[in-house]
C-alpha cells in the first residue's frame, strides 16, 4: 500500500502538522528536521523553514525563534511551491468562433474557482499558475496569474500587477490549432498577415492616445483589444505564445523583432532543432513533456531531450501541465521526464519553479525558499524526481491549502468517486477552447 496511513513512522509526522491551524498565524512557525531544497542554493540536510504573516522570515541552516512554534517535519523534504507556466483549470475559456484574434477577452471573466482541478493542482504541490484561454485562436485572449489559495471568487486567487490591474500575459498560437475556415486563416502566411496587422492597429491607436495628452475630446473611441495590445507593445503584458514547429518557432521570434514584444515559447516541441536561434533572441521557453505517443502531427519530433537541448544551448527553459493535456497532479513528473532526457538535475527542478516565476515576473516572490519571499512550499514525503514520493502538504502564503490526511484533499490526490464532480474540461482542436 503506497498510502500515507500505511506507514507509521509516517503518520506520526502527519498527526504533528494536521494540528497546525490552516490560517496565517500572527507568531512565527519553524519548520524542522528536514532535507531542505531552497532552488535557489545548495540543499541543507538538516533545514529550518521560518514563517510569519504569509512570508518567509528565515530559511536554511539558521537558529529557531525561541518565540516560534516549533513543527518537526522528521526526515521529510520540503521545496518552494511549484508553479506552472501554462494550465487551463478552472474550466477557462477564451474567444469564440466570430474572429481569430481576441486580445480584448480575459481569462479573469471565465473561471470557476469551485472547479476541482484547482484542488487538483494543489494536490500536485502547485502553487501559482499561468491560467490561458485555449490555442484555436491566433490570439484568444488575456490570461491571468492565480495563486491557488482556498477562496470564494476569482478576486482571491488573482494577483494584480503594481497599477491593481489584474495580472496575466497575452495567449497566442500559430500552426494547425488556428487554422481553419473564414473568418479564421487558412494558411500559416495569412495567419501573420493578420496578427501583424493587429499589432500595427495597436501601435497606431497608442499613438493616438499619446498625441490626445489626455484630453478627453481628442482621444480616439476607447478600444479594449487595442489597449490590450498596447500593454504587449509596451512589455506590461508578456505574450505566451503556443508554437509547435520549427518553423512556426522561427515565425513567433520575428514578430517578436518586428515589435518588440516580450515573448515565452509555449511547447516547442521542434525547439531542439532551432536551439540555437531561441539563445540568440534571448526567449525563454515553456516546454511540455509528454511521456506518450500520439497527438497532433506537427509535434511529431516532440522529444523528452527537448529541455535538455535548450538549456545546453543556454535557453532558460520551464515546464507547465498545460492541464488537462497532463495533470497537475503529476507536475514533478514532467522534471524526473527530462532528466532522463539528459537534463541536469537542479535544472529540471529550477524549471518547476524559479524558471516559471521568472518567467510571469514573479522571480522576487516565490520559485525558491528565500528570506522574504512568499510562504509558498510543499512536503514531500521522498525525492521529488522519484514516481514513488507523494505530496504531503502545499502551503500558499502561509496558509495550508492541501493535507493528504484529510480525506477530502486524498480523494483529489488519488481520484476516485467523487474527485472531479463539477470538474469540467475545456479543449483545444474540437471547438471549445483548451490547448
Amino acid at each position: 500500500m503506497n498510502g500515507l496511513r500505511s506507514h507509521p513512522a509516517l503518520a506520526v509526522c502527519t498527526a504533528l502538522l494536521l494540528a497546525l491551524p490552516c490560517a496565517p498565524q500572527d507568531g512565527k512557525i519553524a519548520f524542522t528536521g528536514m532535507r531542505l531544497i531552497p532552488i535557489e542554493g545548495e540543499p541543507v540536510a538538516q533545514g529550518v523553514l521560518v514563517i510569519h504573516r504569509g512570508k518567509i522570515l528565515a530559511v536554511g541552516a539558521v537558529p529557531v525563534p525561541s518565540d516560534a512554534e516549533v513543527v518537526d517535519l522528521g526526515g521529510k523534504v520540503v521545496m518552494p511551491g511549484l508553479v506552472c507556466s501554462h494550465s487551463h483549470i478552472g474550466a477557462v475559456a477564451g474567444g469564440d468562433g466570430s474572429g481569430p484574434l481576441h486580445p480584448d477577452v480575459r481569462a479573469l471573466d471565465a473561471i470557476n474557482v469551485r472547479d476541482p482541478g484547482i484542488q487538483k493542482a494543489q494536490a500536485g504541490g502547485i502553487t501559482t499558475v499561468n491560467c490561458m484561454p485555449g490555442s484555436g485562436h491566433l490570439l484568444s485572449g488575456q490570461t491571468v496569474t492565480m495563486k491557488l489559495r482556498d477562496g470564494r471568487t476569482i478576486d482571491d486567487l488573482v494577483l494584480r500587477f503594481p497599477d491593481g490591474s489584474p495580472m496575466g500575459g497575452i495567449k497566442m498560437a500559430n500552426g494547425t490549432n488556428p487554422m481553419k475556415g473564414p473568418p479564421f486563416a487558412g494558411t500559416r502566411g495569412k495567419a501573420m498577415a493578420l496578427v501583424r496587422a493587429q499589432f500595427l492597429k495597436a501601435q497606431e491607436y497608442q499613438a493616438k492616445v499619446a498625441a490626445a495628452a489626455g484630453d478627453p475630446g481628442k482621444l480616439p473611441p476607447r478600444d479594449l483589444g487595442l489597449e490590450a495590445l498596447g500593454e504587449a507593445l509596451s512589455g506590461k503584458r508578456i505574450v505566451h505564445h503556443h508554437t509547435h514547429r520549427h518553423d512556426d518557432i522561427l515565425s513567433v521570434l520575428r514578430l517578436q523583432r518586428e515589435f518588440g514584444l516580450r515573448v515565452v515559447l509555449h511547447h516547442v516541441s521542434d525547439g531542439h532543432k532551432v536551439a540555437a536561434e531561441i539563445a540568440a533572441a534571448g526567449v525563454p521557453c515553456s516546454v511540455i513533456v509528454i511521456d506518450s505517443p500520439g497527438g497532433k502531427l506537427e509535434a511529431a519530433d516532440l522529444s523528452m531531450e527537448t529541455g535538455a537541448a535548450l538549456v545546453a544551448a543556454g535557453v532558460r527553459v520551464g515546464f507547465h501541465t498545460d492541464d488537462p493535456i497532463t495533470d497537475s497532479r503529476l507536475f514533478l513528473r514532467s522534471a524526473a521526464l527530462a532528466v532522463r532526457g539528459g537534463m541536469p538535475r537542479e535544472a529540471a527542478l529550477r524549471a518547476v519553479t524559479i524558471e516559471n516565476a521568472i518567467m510571469l515576473d514573479l522571480g522576487d516572490r516565490i520559485g525558491s525558499l528565500v528570506a522574504g519571499k512568499d510562504a509558498d512550499f510543499i512536503v514531500l514525503d521522498g525525492d521529488p524526481l522519484s514516481v514513488r514520493t507523494h505530496v504531503l502538504q502545499t502551503w500558499v502564503d502561509g496558509r495550508k491549502v492541501f493535507d493528504r490526511d484529510d480525506p477530502q484533499d486524498r480523494l483529489w490526490a488519488t481520484g476516485g468517486y467523487g474527485a472531479s464532480d463539477g470538474q469540467a474540461f475545456s479543449l483545444c482542436c474540437f471547438g471549445q477552447e483548451g490547448a
